[in-house]
Parts: C-alpha cells; sequence; structure tokens
C-alpha cells in the first residue's frame, strides 16, 4: 500500500516505520512546522491508498479536504499495525486528568513483569526502573507494546485524545470536555469513538456510551466515605482505606484504579499504601514553608483550587504564593490550561504572591479583567517560578500549579 502520515512531531514517524516494516510504503509530512522531504504541496499531487492522521488536526487541512481515500486516525493506525501480537493484559487509559496518577495506582497493584508508559517516563516493573521517556501520542504505544512482549508482561500505557482500542481494558478518567482540532472537535466525543474497539471499558462520569456490553461506570462499581473506598463488582466486594481518598484529585484516580484492578481479577487492598505522586498533589516542606506541587500535564482550575485548599488545611495559614500558567514548548498544547480556567482559580484562591508562567494575556483586557489579584512576577518556567516563590515566601504555604509534562 502506498501510505500517506501526517504530524511527524507527534509519533508519526513511529508509525511511518512501522508501515514500512511490514511493506508498505510511506510519505511522511510535517504538517505543523512544514520540515519534512515531502511537502504538503508535493502530498496534494500524489495518489495514496491511504491517509494516517492524527484526531488532533484541522479537519479543514487541505490534505483531509482533498481526501479521496480512506482516512484513519493514528490511534486506529497504531491498533491495525499491533493487532494480534499486544500483551495478555494492556490497559489502555485517556482522559483530561487523572491519566498519570490513575496508571501509576493501577501499576503499584499489578503482579510479575511489566511495562507502565506515562507522561512521567516509561517504566519496568516490579523494579520501577526508568526505561525512557517519550510522549503519549498513539506512535509511542508501538514501542510499550514491544517492550512489554519482550518480557513476556502486562502493559499499561497513558494516552492522550483517545486510546487504540487493541487492549483488553480501556479506561476514560474524566468527562472533562474541550473543543480542538482548530476548534471544530469535542475531546469527549473523539476518546469515546476511539474506544468503540475496546473488549471492555471503564468509564467515569457518566461519560455517554453508544455500547453498553463490557462497559462500567466508576459511580455503579465503586463509592467512597471520607477515606475509605469499596468496590463491588460481579458478586465481589472489596475495601481499601488511604487518606488520599479525601483529596478529590486522587480520589477519583484511585476509585479507578481500584475498579480496574478488581475487573482485572486483582485485590486493590494494596492502595491503601499507595502515595501522592510527584507534581500530583504532593506535599513537602521547605524549611518553614509547605509546598504542594500540582504542576502536571493534567493542571486544570479544579485541581489548583483544591491544591490550595489543601495547602491551608495542612500548613495552618492563609497566605499562598501560587505560581500558575502553562509552560510553552514542552509539548502541554493538546489539553491546554486557557486564560479563563487560571483566572477562575486565582480569583477562587486569592494567593498573597501571585507568579505567572508563560503567555499571560495584558492587564485590563477580556482575558486579564482589572479585578485579578496583581501579578508578582512573570516568568517563562515552573523552575524560574518556584525558585522565585522560594524567594518570596516566608510562611504558609506554595502551590505549583503549571501545566506541564512532567
Amino acid at each position: 500500500m502506498q501510505i500517506l502520515v501526517l504530524d511527524t512531531i507527534h509519533g508519526g514517524n513511529a508509525i511511518g516505520d512501522a508501515f514500512l516494516s511490514r511493506g508498505d510504503k510511506v510519505d511522511l509530512v510535517d504538517v505543523y512546522r512544514g520540515g519534512s522531504p515531502v511537502s504538503v504541496e508535493a502530498a496534494l499531487s500524489r495518489s495514496y491508498d491511504l491517509i494516517v492522521a492524527p484526531v488532533h488536526l484541522d479537519p479543514d487541512h487541505p490534505l483531509l479536504k482533498a481526501a479521496r481515500v480512506p482516512v484513519i486516525s493514528h490511534h486506529e493506525a497504531v491498533r491495525q499495525l499491533v493487532h494480534g501480537n499486544v500483551p495478555d493484559v494492556m490497559v489502555e487509559i485517556t482522559g483530561a486528568r487523572g491519566k498519570t496518577t490513575t496508571a501509576h495506582a493501577l501499576a503499584s497493584l499489578m503482579p510479575g513483569n511489566g511495562i507502565l508508559h506515562t507522561s512521567s517516563g516509561t517504566f519496568r516493573f516490579p523494579e520501577k526502573t526508568l526505561v525512557s521517556r517519550s510522549s503519549i501520542t498513539p506512535g509511542s504505544v508501538l514501542a510499550a507494546v514491544k517492550l512489554a512482549k519482550e518480557i513476556n508482561g502486562w502493559l499499561i500505557v497513558e494516552e492522550s485524545l483517545g486510546i487504540t482500542g487493541a487492549g483488553s481494558l480501556g479506561i476514560i478518567t474524566s468527562a472533562e470536555d474541550y473543543r480542538f482540532a482548530a476548534g471544530k472537535k469535542s475531546a469527549i466525543d473523539a476518546k469515546t469513538a476511539s474506544a468503540g474497539h475496546c473488549r471492555r471499558l471503564l468509564l467515569a462520569g457518566r461519560i455517554p456510551s453508544a455500547r453498553t456490553e463490557g462497559v462500567v461506570y466508576i459511580e455503579d462499581a465503586a463509592s467512597c466515605r471520607v477515606t475509605e473506598c469499596t468496590v463491588t463488582l460481579g458478586g465481589t466486594t472489596r475495601r481499601f482505606t488511604n487518606p488520599l481518598l479525601a483529596l478529590p484529585a486522587y480520589r477519583d484516580c484511585l476509585m479507578l484504579a481500584a475498579t480496574a484492578a478488581v475487573m482485572l481479577g486483582i485485590d486493590p487492598a494494596p492502595l491503601a499504601s499507595f502515595t501522592a505522586l510527584p507534581g500530583r498533589m504532593s506535599a513537602r516542606y521547605d524549611g518553614d514553608v509547605l509546598v504542594v506541587d500540582n504542576a502536571n500535564s493534567g493542571t486544570n482550575a479544579e485541581t489548583t483550587i483544591d491544591a490550595a485548599q489543601y495547602a491551608r488545611n495542612a500548613s495552618g495559614h492563609d497566605g499562598i504564593t501560587l505560581v500558575i500558567g502553562q509552560q510553552e514548548g514542552d509539548g502541554a498544547v493538546c489539553e491546554g490550561f486557557a486564560p479563563d480556567q487560571q483566572l477562575a482559580a486565582i480569583e477562587a484562591i486569592r494567593p498573597v504572591h501571585l507568579i505567572r508562567v508563560g503567555r499571560v494575556p495584558d492587564s485590563g483586557t477580556p482575558e486579564e479583567p482589572r479585578h485579578v489579584p496583581q501579578t508578582t512576577a512573570r516568568v517563562a518556567s515552573l523552575e524560574e517560578g518556584y525558585t522565585l516563590a522560594q524567594q518570596k515566601t516566608t510562611q504558609g504555604s506554595v502551590v505549583l500549579a503549571v501545566k506541564t509534562w512532567r
């Protein structure tokens, strides 16, 4: 087959290589930067049997509008490429937030050898050894599948904007929706559509699903009472306690991981000892100042407000230095931290010091009303923001709420 693969910077190269290895002819086009050997104009003049495009590409892109052959997503391409050659247990996780924590929590319960691939890295279990770091685009699933097959182990993969459907269980962690692909697509619609081939599916937040067979809604299977979680599924009931269940950001993730474990025939009781991940509401003291680190790829207004409340409760002080924004240029673009979300968090928290990271709207504009607390400083990165926060804060707490891949 003559195949056109679009978007080389979000996993397209890996997908193209996989098609080449099976004997297909492939053209690769960098649709965002224009740096590929095959240009958009050249591709428009050629004939193809199949086009593979990322789900986040503008549907009105010239190569899609001119298509006269089947067009499939990167997710679907990976599903076809790994068909019949995946680990016996392969769990795929997507969602606007909670992916990484859910993945780590579930991995902590899995027996024997396995591979965990998330935005925080690719790890070999049970050693928890860091193997590599790569994106959570569908193309990265190819290497993760290969690693898991080599060790005859299980695989848990975090993916952006959908799943391949090649695994034994798919999880969508959040019903939160937003527009993408030049504002022309719904994120939750894309994620549920991608799950159509899943054998079993676990859904959060009453996410609409066209199918009923093999689907479990977290609200039907799990419940929490303060710090105790109960999962009842198929006549089996399991319970565990963990202080993190009192935090909304962790409660949902631990409920999902526990329910997924029961679906896989695993007891979730060891989640009682699961601890906060770096950048996911982890707390530590820097001298007399409490630092709550919630800077990750899923940071949004809701988790930022939760982090601030947690910081005030734990430190016993109302004063907060808030480091907030979106770090530019590190790939956290598909599910951004929009200015209105940042403003909602800032207005709810009312920090003593406000350090903004990344692009900041001008004061007095519709994006940045005058009543927003005065910005102490503007910096380019999380690291700069934290360093400045340490200098400015002598009591109370620092809350790190920067959208960035970690």
